[in-house]
């Protein structure tokens, strides 16, 4: 026979745990809503905005007052370099409209040569850079996603060798790809061309291209990847009983789906594209034609460092506008999707 006090004592037990969890629950939010009334939350955040303020504030804060400041003259009367003041808006004028100092006073168009002068032209190839780019390893790295989200025999096994290429470092990929590229290297003896991959404007530029969608289509393919595992099998499933074919499955299917991973590939790819500094510096030795505004930073801070500061933040703002107009634009469209999949 069954114990009556064995049977109320385990019920007593089942029921007071549920009544113990949610006294806890309800202790540890009565906890945090103090804390937050009682301004104690600051206590465990201020070690983080500290550090954050160490390293990104004052650094920020340095290059903003650096890019208001002139650079060191050189006196004629004594042939040493003094400090010149403040030069409001000098460094920017210098970059945005080509304006240099004269010796003897005064200011005139940078010379041809001068870096100043080379300001758009290096907008003109980071942008270049940018969209060529982007747009390759966003296509290149949607078709590898497609792939290894297929259910065959080896798919870890390709899935870790497409990531090589990414987690090697930058400047490694840079020099492989300048061996590749020279005349009497590997490219050259395949196709059996005679091209100054390196040294000509046009084919550095597409070296330079082929070297970094080679190491970062894997990222934006493994982004995408992780966007596709979480569409659901049985909407396509509905699909192929309603006679959906395989094209009509992927624009009306997995591109809309698709959108919040995409729209995060492509600006953190973005962003980093016009930021490009490893690959044309290393592969072409910084020639002219593929001289980025990161490359042209470098650049300038062995000359001047203040006016390096104010190409810096120029850059930094070209940088924010782009990822703003991509959040505004794509992540508009992103969540409109998405409030359409839920009505539907």
């Amino acid at each position: 026979m069954s114990d009556p006090s064995g049977t109320d004592a385990q019920a007593s037990v089942r029921t007071e745990k549920p009544a113990n969890a949610r006294a806890d629950r309800g202790t540890a939010g009565r906890l945090r809503d103090e804390a937050r009334l009682s301004g104690r939350a600051w206590l465990f955040v201020a070690p983080v905005l500290i550090a954050l303020t160490v390293v990104i504030g004052y650094p920020v804060l340095r290059a903003l007052w650096m890019s208001f400041t002139y650079d060191d003259q050189l006196d004629p009367a004594t042939g040493r370099f003094v400090d010149s003041g403040e030069g409001t808006f000098y460094n920017y004028l210098h970059w945005l409209v080509g304006q240099c100092q004269v010796i003897t006073g005064g200011v005139t168009e940078c010379p041809t040569g001068n870096l100043g002068s080379e300001f758009w032209g290096a907008v003109g190839v980071t942008l270049f850079f940018a969209v060529v780019t982007v747009t390759l390893e966003v296509a290149i790295g949607l078709g590898m996603a497609i792939v290894m989200g297929k259910t065959f025999k080896g798919r870890a096994l390709l899935r870790a060798a497409v990531l090589i290429p990414w987690a090697i470092p930058t400047a490694v990929t840079a020099r492989l790809w300048e061996f590749m590229f020279q005349y009497d290297g590997v490219v050259n003896t395949v196709f059996g061309t005679e091209i100054l991959w390196t040294s000509d404007a046009w084919p550095a530029r597409f070296a330079v291209i082929a070297a970094d969608v080679w190491k970062t289509a894997p990222f934006v393919a493994l982004l995408l990847l992780a966007g596709l595992q979480i569409i659901p099998e049985d909407v396509y499933e509905a699909a192929r009983v309603d006679g959906a074919s395989a094209w009509q499955r992927f624009t009306q299917i997995t591109m809309p789906l698709l959108k919040p991973a995409l729209l995060v590939a492509v600006l953190f790819r973005t962003m980093d594209a016009l930021r490009m500094y490893d690959l044309p510096a290393i592969m072409t030795n910084d020639l002219p034609a593929t001289r980025t505004l990161s490359v042209l930073v470098v650049e300038q801070t062995r000359q001047g460092p203040n006016s390096a500061a104010a190409l810096s933040t120029i850059t930094f703002l070209l940088i924010f506008a782009a990822a703003f107009l991509l959040v505004k634009v794509l992540g508009a469209n992103a969540v409109r999707t998405q409030e359409e999949q839920r009505k539907a």
